[in-house]
């Protein structure tokens, strides 16, 4: 709100209407919240469980998709020892949670911005980037490349999508870099992401509009790190990071 505090975000009830596997170790989960106004590709709730003794655990979660009516949807990557992930993956239609958003102004992309745009994403971080590569497909007329990076073909999100998005249109190219474990028909040796993962064919680092990163803290610091090297202005380059909780 221009000139003002904004608006105090207001806990809502979400209904549980769809819950499917992604991966072995992560879920995709439809909700319907209403009231929902709408959100942008990129940004994020925080979900809030509440234990019978009142004990109660937040986190926070990307939204996975661009917007649709009251509908949302996450990907929540289960952690044995986490307190809310194991939750999350093992709800089933009709359970209702606790949440509040969208959250987040920075790390979004609206479909009026054109231009060559780079996305890399490290494991889950995938997620809010997936948003923003499905509100291309809707609407938008930007260039994107996607440097993903998993350990092992088990753990790719969306893949069968992804495959999709990038045979259907000349707007998106993907690479998946594997660290542990890589594809049979994958050439590069696992390992970490490189420079030249990094580098597009027909691209300068005076093309790119704007770099997304999204993963683990180690992962976009090091990520950051390559693409000012390669002569990317700081400017140019949105982060978002996860760790450990507590």
């Amino acid at each position: 709100m221009l000139g003002g505090e904004e608006p105090k975000l207001q806990w809502r009830i979400a209904r549980v209407v769809t819950s499917t596997p992604e991966t072995e170790f992560a879920q995709t989960i439809g909700l319907d919240v209403s009231g929902w106004s709408g959100h942008l590709a990129g940004q994020h709730v925080d979900l809030k469980l509440t234990a019978d003794d009142g004990y109660s655990a937040q986190r926070s979660y990307s939204l996975s998709r661009p917007p649709a009516g009251e509908r949302i949807e996450l990907t929540v990557q289960r952690l044995d020892d986490g307190e809310v992930s194991p939750y999350l993956t093992a709800v089933r239609p009709g359970e209702e949670i606790e949440l509040r958003g969208p959250i987040g102004g920075w790390f979004v992309w609206r479909p009026a911005e054109e231009g060559r745009i780079l996305l890399v994403a490290g494991g889950s971080g995938i997620v809010p980037l997936m948003a923003i590569l499905r509100q291309r497909v809707s609407s938008g007329s930007a260039e994107f490349r996607l440097v993903y990076s998993v350990r092992s073909p088990a753990d790719v999100y969306y893949a069968e999508e992804l495959r999709r998005m990038e045979r259907e249109g000349d707007w998106l190219q993907v690479t998946v870099v594997y660290t542990r474990v890589a594809a049979s028909q994958t050439a590069r040796p696992p390992g970490r992401v490189r420079s030249g993962d990094l580098a597009v064919p027909g691209w300068t680092a005076d093309d790119v509009l704007r770099v997304y990163i999204c993963g683990p803290t180690g992962f976009v610091e090091s990520v950051t790190t390559e693409l000012l090297g390669q002569g990317h202005s700081a400017a140019t380059i949105r982060t978002e990071r996860f760790g450990p909780s507590g």
